[in-house]
């Protein structure tokens, strides 16, 4: 029971985990909308970090690059963000969050995603919270000196990007950056003719890639990254862990195999007085066989839904640090694929039972009564 718990937890575990990626991966990035981001050259890195993992920073480019972006061939919609590491204040946070600033007038990337949230324009003073920031719509929140109101939630993506990020309009950014100077102990510098990143669509006639390319060509500093550059980054860091992931699991089905037919191996042999006073008795060998299969199952079963208790469990508690250790988005598939799973992994249980224990059950059906009963005193 416990061999088929190991595995049956590990391989449970290991597919939600690789599921849940996944699933956040292709919401999170679809949600995000931008085919292109482009950024100051030197901070490449620090933006993708802060697009897989939400992790906050700060870094600013000329405004013009917004404009240069638009006038680059296969260029459709362009609109600017701007971020900003929060400082240090008092309140009851358990996450630590991502200001976001940008443009409602041309913003494809928030909005859209607050309809069931918000019936109204965004107002001054009035930010959107990502889902695992711990407020509800309503709170106020300070931020270098000034108060925002929680005007609206988005919906869980799984991006931290999205998740974790408190979202105002760039002209209040630019308005508590000013302010700030004088109301805040820890001020922030963010002048009106700066921005962090350009997101783009492209037009429908061009790729990410062809319209990057052009972008890096036409506008000096800047790194333009692609969204399927990203996805396909993620996806091959995700097929190296699924492929270690399902070698070692199974190194340890095959081990747990070895382990139950042996053990029913040895059952067997101690039985071998019952089994034969059984066949005496008149049972078929169909029987016998029947017999220690049925067993063999019950044990599988149980051991099956063990594993499933153990390896949820183990998912919820370590999701969390493994997701931030790697930098990569997390988000629980939905529930039909959930019991899909679970149903699978009772199944591949049972299966592992079976395998294991039909050569000592066949052994233990042709066995002769009488010599049973002779070897086994």
């Amino acid at each position: 029971m416990l061999a088929v718990c190991v595995v049956t937890g590990t391989l449970f575990a290991a597919s939600i985990f690789i599921l849940s990626m996944q699933t956040a991966l292709r919401i999170g990035t679809y949600r995000l909308g931008a085919d292109v981001l482009v950024v100051p050259e030197k901070y490449e890195k620090q933006a993708r970090s802060a697009l897989l993992s939400g992790e906050p920073t700060s870094f600013y480019m000329s405004r013009d690059v917004l404009e240069k972006a638009k006038k680059v061939e296969g260029v459709k919609v362009a609109t600017p963000q701007i971020f900003i590491k929060p400082a240090s204040f008092t309140c009851c946070f358990n996450v630590e969050v991502f200001l976001i600033a940008f443009d409602p007038a041309t913003d494809f990337t928030v909005m859209p995603w607050m309809e069931r949230n918000l019936r109204k324009k965004l107002g001054t003073d009035e930010v959107i919270t990502g889902r695992e920031v711990p407020v509800v719509v309503g709170d106020t929140l300070p931020f270098f000196g000034t108060l925002f109101k929680v005007a609206g939630t988005m919906e869980p993506t799984g991006m931290n990007f999205f998740d974790t990020s408190v979202f105002m309009t760039i002209d209040d950014a630019y308005r508590m950056a000013e302010e700030s100077k004088t109301k805040s102990m820890q001020p922030i510098d963010v002048p009106k003719n700066v921005i962090s990143a350009v997101l783009i669509q492209v037009a429908d006639d061009y790729t990410p890639d062809r319209v990057a390319i052009r972008l890096e060509h036409d506008i000096p500093g800047v790194r333009a990254i692609a969204s399927d550059e990203v996805i396909g980054t993620v996806r091959r860091q995700l097929g190296g862990l699924l492929k270690g992931i399902y070698i070692i699991s199974g190194v340890v089905w095959l081990l747990a195999l070895l382990l139950m037919g042996f053990a029913f191996y040895m059952i067997v042999n101690e039985r071998k007085r019952e089994i034969g006073v059984v066949r005496a008795m008149g049972a078929r060998k169909s029987h016998v066989f029947k017999l220690i299969v049925t067993e063999a199952l019950a044990i599988s079963l149980l051991g099956g839904v063990l594993g499933l208790i153990i390896g949820s469990g183990a998912i919820g508690f370590s999701s969390k640090v493994i997701t931030h250790s790697l930098k990569v988005p997390y988000l629980l598939p939905p529930l039909p694929m959930l019991l899909e799973l679970m149903a699978a992994a009772i199944v591949f249980s049972l299966l592992t039972g079976f395998l294991a224990v039909v050569v000592p059950a066949l052994s233990a059906a042709n066995m002769e009564p009488y010599e049973a009963i002779r070897r086994g005193e």
